[in-house]
């Protein structure tokens, strides 16, 4: 417990008496300090014991005394010892007025107390004191440790807790509870999310208060290097003392050690993954399985969704990298719901993401099929469900679904958007827009001297499946007519209609130069 006038008052040796100020004997006493100056105030900082004998104070004059307490106490000063049997025998009236009229702590010291006892009792209280602080936070940070290599961090979070007689969470790098202690506090961390993100946009270590109504926030960034890991927020009554300030502490250090991977053992993840890729890609999944071992779970058995992504634009450099960002919360996805994914960075321009298909992973991607690549920073594809034995099509429908997202400005694209929806939408791209142009412009360009209306008997031609007379009679001609004009189709574009390839040409020509382009189906319903 710290030192208090009350228990200076209580020390036998020090025969203090308590002349004014018997309410507030609880307040702690940072330090104790002798002056005989007529204003102290400049050389106070708060919470010390003045001691005086009054050789340069006019004691006995009511008003000074009321201008001279009332300073102390708005500095901050928290009792004055007055000796008598010095200058005074005993306690000026208008001194012990001033000190009631302020409800301000007034000591008598007998003469035969030297202010050097006082100073040394409080002295060797505060050293006390900090001895217990100190060996209450190393027995926590022993506490701590063992419930954290026995248990994990959901323990340790509870015994810091108890040592802070308070609540504790803990965040991962997305600024999710990861978990909470007591259990009522999950709730109360989460109300916190916002301010543990703009914890995370400062380099690590980093640390904020947070006041409210409720208890006094104290929010730590978890993280050796400047990527910000996690954070640990303490919530309590009061602000924190010294054994309690040693525990968070430990705790910190704690958390950033099973938070915090080496760089070493990163990289060698990344080649670990990066060749279980490799493997299930070049169709050795049997030889996949074998290298990962058991660092991906059954991951490698069960049907799984293949994820590319990239950065929609040019990365600011002040900023972080979206493509890392991506993979933190998609990483932090699965950590929380206990899966497992296959992360692999192919360089700071692709992100290779094996995931389970309908987990958690895939879950923390709905959000992006709603957002612009602009908005979102990166461009993603995703292939179907597949097996072990077909990660090569999946990786091929990724980079399809990817580059489709990319031509229509979107952050996420699923292959089974695709392959659900219509070709058509895939011909609004300039380069389809200008084969086409090129492709029809000798018909147009004979159109447009009046000697007949080629496009159109083309198109209906076309729509009719070669059908004569029906094609006919959707233009409102003979049939003669009709063979006519595709007969000088065939002689402008020097290319035969018998040949399917071409009259599937022709068709995909005229549906991309159609304007509006008509969309059907469920891409266009998500677009």
């Amino acid at each position: 417990m710290p030192v208090t006038l009350a228990s200076l008052v209580q020390h036998s040796a020090l025969k203090l008496t308590v002349r004014a100020g018997e309410d507030r004997l609880g307040t702690p006493v940072r330090w104790v300090h002798a002056s005989e100056l007529a204003d102290p105030v400049p050389y106070m900082e708060g919470g010390e014991l003045l001691l005086v004998t009054a050789m340069t104070l006019d004691a006995a004059d009511r008003e000074a005394m009321r201008r001279y307490v009332r300073r102390l106490a708005g500095a901050g000063v928290v009792g004055l010892g007055f000796a008598v049997g010095v200058n005074y025998d005993d306690i000026p009236d208008a001194l012990l007025e001033a000190a009631e009229s302020e409800d301000f702590p007034l000591l008598e010291v007998p003469r035969r107390t030297p202010f050097l006892a006082i100073s040394k009792a409080v002295s060797a209280a505060i050293a006390a004191d900090q001895y217990r602080a100190v060996t209450a936070g190393f027995e926590a940070q022993r506490e701590l440790t063992r419930a954290a290599l026995a248990e994990g961090p959901a323990a340790l979070l509870a015994r810091l807790a108890s040592h802070v007689d308070g609540w504790a969470a803990l965040y991962d790098a997305s600024g999710a509870v990861v978990a909470a202690a007591p259990e009522w506090a999950t709730r109360r961390a989460a109300r916190l999310t916002g301010d543990v993100e703009r914890l995370r946009e400062r380099p690590a270590p980093a640390s904020a208060v947070v006041g409210g109504t409720e208890d006094r926030v104290e929010l730590q960034s978890l993280g050796t290097g400047r990527r910000v890991r996690g954070a640990l927020a303490v919530g309590t009554g009061a602000t924190l003392g010294t054994a309690e300030r040693y525990a968070v502490h430990s705790a910190v250090a704690l958390l950033t050690l099973t938070t915090e991977r080496s760089r070493s053992l990163q990289a060698a993840e990344q080649r670990l993954g990066a060749a279980v890729l490799r493997m299930m890609l070049s169709g050795q999944p049997d030889h996949a399985r074998t290298v990962a071992g058991d660092l991906y779970g059954g991951l490698l058995d069960a049907p799984f969704r293949l994820l590319i992504g990239e950065p929609a634009g040019e990365p600011d450099p002040a900023a972080e990298h979206p493509l890392h960002a991506l993979a933190e919360v998609l990483e932090s996805a699965a950590a929380r719901a206990g899966e497992s994914v296959l992360t692999v960075s192919e360089s700071d321009d692709r992100l290779v993401v094996l995931a389970a298909d309908g987990g958690a992973v895939a879950l923390a991607c709905e959000p992006y099929t709603e957002r612009e690549t602009e908005e979102a920073g990166v461009v993603v594809g995703m292939s179907a469900p597949a097996g072990p034995i077909a990660a090569a099509s999946a990786y091929k429908q990724a980079e399809q679904a990817l580059s489709v997202a990319r031509r229509r400005g979107r952050a996420l694209v699923e292959h089974e958007e695709l392959a659900a929806g219509s070709v058509l939408p895939l011909l609004a791209d300039d380069a389809v827009r200008a084969f086409a142009d090129g492709m029809l412009r000798a018909l147009r360009e004979h159109d447009a001297t009046g000697r007949g209306d080629l496009v159109a008997s083309l198109r209906a031609w076309l729509s009719r499946h070669g059908q004569w007379d029906a094609a006919a009679a959707d233009l409102g001609v003979h049939r003669h007519t009709l063979r006519y004009r595709m007969r000088r189709v065939e002689e402008i574009l020097g290319r035969s209609l018998d040949d399917p390839d071409v009259r599937m040409e022709l068709w995909l020509a005229l549906k991309a130069t159609e304007s509006p382009l008509p969309v059907t189906g469920p891409v266009a319903e998500s677009e």
